[in-house]
């Protein structure tokens, strides 16, 4: 009886040269991805409860699943070093990894330029100088680790860039008007669901409130 083949998941399987220390620092790079769905948005959700960002997180996952219909529909083979990095049996056009980190890169920015649920007045600054440079990287990283050609990670950023502007249009030009109705949903209340778009400086809101909140008797913890 033979034994079927093995099928590695490569969202974590990033390889680079022994000895190479910038293969090294750009496989790290790689998974800036991972690191953003698993400790940004989850971390957020649970702290959170934010309706703009669980739209933004759904925006990422509508994003791949696009991704991964092209690649199906397409079925470009990655570059002939998948031989080496045992990825030859999935398809490398667009680049997810690209897609993900431009849609992410563009919706952040569109959300900061129109401050909606803006964290602090330096996020534009974070928009331009950390988070499209790790987005640049994080293309730059696939074809420098040979998991991607130049036209498969700019595919990928294209389409990311593409896919993040229309899902900001479609979330906050067709869905935020029902965001009170989530909020004053059974749901919505049950989970603690808000919204708050419509506060130009979120961090300023929560730490002004958090200071007059100390003053208040009914807010104060019973000892």
């Amino acid at each position: 009886m033979s034994t079927p083949p093995l099928k590695a998941v490569t969202l974590t399987h990033v390889r680079y040269q022994k000895g190479d220390h910038l293969g090294h620092f750009l496989a790290w790079i790689s998974l800036v991805p991972v690191f953003i769905s698993l400790g940004g948005f989850i971390s957020h959700f649970i702290l959170r409860r934010e309706l703009q960002t669980m739209f933004f997180a759904l925006g990422l996952v509508f994003s791949q699943f696009i991704n991964e219909l092209i690649k199906q529909s397409v079925q470009q083979a990655r570059p002939e070093t998948c031989f080496l990095l045992e990825t030859c049996d999935s398809h490398g056009w667009p680049s997810s990894h690209s897609q993900y980190m431009f849609f992410f890169a563009t919706y952040f920015t569109l959300l900061t330029y129109y401050r909606f649920g803006v964290l602090g007045r330096n996020q534009m600054a974070v928009a331009f100088f950390v988070v499209w440079p790790l987005a640049l990287l994080t293309m730059y990283s696939r074809v420098y680790l040979g998991y991607h050609t130049v036209a498969q990670v700019f595919a990928g950023a294209g389409l990311g860039i593409v896919v993040g502007a229309a899902w900001f249009w479609v979330v906050n030009s067709v869905i935020r008007v029902y965001f009170p109705i989530i909020e004053e949903s059974a749901f919505g209340r049950l989970f603690y669901i808000k919204d708050t778009s419509h506060i130009p400086n979120v961090l300023k809101f929560e730490y002004e409130n958090a200071r007059a909140a100390r003053k208040h008797v009914s807010y104060k913890r019973s000892e």
